[in-house]
């Protein structure tokens, strides 16, 4: 098509720049851990330094939507297990309250997950017996939340540069780089 051509794969020593971020977020298990790597794959993007430098370091402790999905996920898992209905409009405000609280209260520490599980067991008024599975449940969705995290944080530096730089910020980047 006219007006289309090829866009060449960011890439680095090892392979594609952008399997470094998930796979380190994945064996750290930390937003806060993969801020290095976060950086290294926004200026490979062509993120601006002012920008990157800003809102990856701030993503990581208040951008957490991956920890907001993991809440609602452990919540209905529950509620399913024990079949107590969710229909209540007060059930979903609570929901919605947890998973906001967790996504700002974990501030990317590895296996801060558990105070989440610990909230939704107190406030939905669960058995003491929920907390294990919780726990054994946050231990299998928490990583790919961490990582969730921290993609969207490089995404979110991405739109801003959008906001900040104009529409064409990356094909800007890209003739400047080529020039």
């Amino acid at each position: 098509m006219p007006g289309w051509r090829r866009a060449e794969p960011v890439s680095g020593n090892s392979g594609p720049i952008f399997f470094r971020l998930p796979v380190t977020s994945l064996a750290t298990g930390s937003s806060v851990a993969s801020i290095p790597v976060n950086l290294e794959v926004s200026r490979k993007i062509g993120v601006p330094p002012d920008i990157r430098e800003m809102v990856i370091p701030m993503g990581a402790t208040i951008h957490m939507d991956g920890s907001c999905l993991s809440a609602i996920l452990k919540i209905s898992f529950l509620f399913g297990l024990f079949q107590m209905p969710f229909h209540d409009m007060e059930d979903f405000l609570t929901a919605i309250l947890v998973a906001i609280l967790s996504g700002m209260v974990m501030s990317g520490v590895p296996g801060g997950g558990f105070t989440g599980e610990l909230l939704i067991v107190t406030l939905y008024g669960f058995p003491p017996e929920a907390l294990p599975i919780l726990a054994v449940l946050g231990t299998v969705v928490d990583p790919v939340a961490t990582m969730v995290n921290s993609t969207g944080d490089t995404v979110a530096g991405m739109l801003v540069a959008r906001f900040v730089e104009g529409k064409e910020w990356i094909r800007k980047k890209r003739e400047n780089a080529l020039a």
